[in-house]
């Protein structure tokens, strides 16, 4: 996020000694993307966060490609995915190209018995049902659901269930994740017009300093691999931090939709943006307010991005026989819109309580081994009239 937070205890000054209070070194670490040039942080640990003492086995989690080039539009069942004890077991990519992965996770136990960084992307993961608090090296976040929980490259972190029933949209970026810039100025604050505003922004908090020294398994994911790696000292051991990379939550019911008298396109709903692709919260609002206006969406030619709409809550206007969890994917080259029916019915109406998520991407999306099982086969006919 493009504004300053710290946390802890740190230095006056960056890069000068900074001594614990039995005169021995704390040691400070650059937490920072794009080299030197992206958004960074500063650390300080009481041991040295380089202390390797074991590295075990390497696995792949690449997704395993199905349809390479796929013009058919698709309804994806994506709570048929079956839920997994372990965290990173219940990840299933259903969607993928080389700017993102987009898949679900039905983790039934918390995150404890090692920490996770992943070393490719940046994490953005939607909490679709569950409670919980992510626990990082530069703090605690409490989530719950509606919440996007942003997680930058290279954040060690572990993650506590409250109960065993959860369910995650997640998104893996190969680029950061940002705000989109039509809503900041030229320093960064977001703007008057922003859907949301830094007050919505929540921060690490209550950070946790271990001074331990041990076994310390960490997952780290490189190049679709899964490294495990095992530390000397425990990597929650940050006395203090500050800067402008770190992960947040915002959720989607703090998100303020935009709305006029006649139907708005979809780029009124971004809410973040990365490279080829954004994100755009569906948030429940109240329609548009033409005396003749149509609150359905109108049909549109997708010539140059594909479009991934996630269905979390509420009744779906454009769309028929569509459960929480159902994924429509439709392919850039070929127009859709709503379904038969839908556009008559939405006339007269003064709102929506629906709530999704939509993942455009401007690179084409393959669809995954895992993607086909939960196919629903035959939504690319449910345009025609009956």
């Amino acid at each position: 996020m493009p504004f300053y937070h710290q946390l802890g205890k740190i230095p006056h000054k960056r890069h000068t000694v900074f001594k614990k209070a039995d005169g021995s070194h704390h040691y400070e670490q650059l937490f920072g993307t794009e080299g030197f040039s992206g958004m960074s942080s500063l650390l300080y640990h009481l041991e040295r966060p380089t202390q390797v003492s074991n590295i075990g086995k390497s696995y792949s989690v690449e997704p395993k490609v199905a349809v390479g080039k796929n013009m058919t539009s698709r309804m994806l069942k994506g709570w048929d995915v079956p839920p997994a004890d372990d965290f990173l077991d219940a990840r299933v990519i259903l969607l993928t190209n080389n700017d993102v992965n987009v898949g679900v996770a039905a983790p039934r136990k918390s995150l404890t018995d090692y920490f996770y960084k992943n070393a490719d992307s940046d994490e953005v993961l939607f909490v679709h049902k569950g409670t919980g608090t992510l626990r990082t090296l530069v703090g605690n976040i409490d989530f719950e659901y509606g919440d996007y929980l942003v997680i930058p490259r290279g954040m060690i972190y572990q993650i506590n269930f409250d109960t065993e029933d959860n369910r995650l949209l997640v998104i893996e970026s190969s680029s950061p994740v940002y705000t989109p810039k039509r809503y900041r100025n030229y320093f960064g604050q977001l703007l008057e017009h922003s859907p949301f505003c830094e007050r919505d922004i929540r921060r690490p908090q209550n950070l946790e300093t271990h001074d331990e020294k041990g076994e310390f398994l960490i997952k780290i994911k490189k190049e679709g691999t899964i490294h495990e790696i095992t530390y000397a000292t425990h990597p929650f051991d940050v006395v203090g931090w500050d800067g402008y990379n770190y992960p947040y939550a915002f959720s989607a019911h703090d998100f303020e939709p935009i709305t006029g008298r006649v139907h708005q396109p979809p780029p009124v709903h971004q809410t973040f943006e990365a490279n080829n692709f954004v994100i755009c919260t569906f948030a429940p609002r109240l329609y548009d307010y033409h005396p003749e206006a149509i609150p359905a969406p109108y049909n549109h030619s997708n010539i140059d991005s594909d479009e991934v709409l996630y269905y979390v809550d509420g009744d779906f206007m454009s769309r028929a026989h569509v459960e929480k969890g159902f994924f429509s994917v439709h392919p850039a080259g070929i127009p859709h819109g709503p379904h038969p029916g839908t556009m008559e019915k939405s006339i007269g109406k003064k709102g929506t309580e629906e709530l999704a998520v939509m993942i455009d991407t401007f690179k084409p999306l393959k669809i995954t081994e895992a993607a086909l099982k939960i196919d629903s086969e035959d939504y690319w006919k449910s345009w025609i009239e009956k």
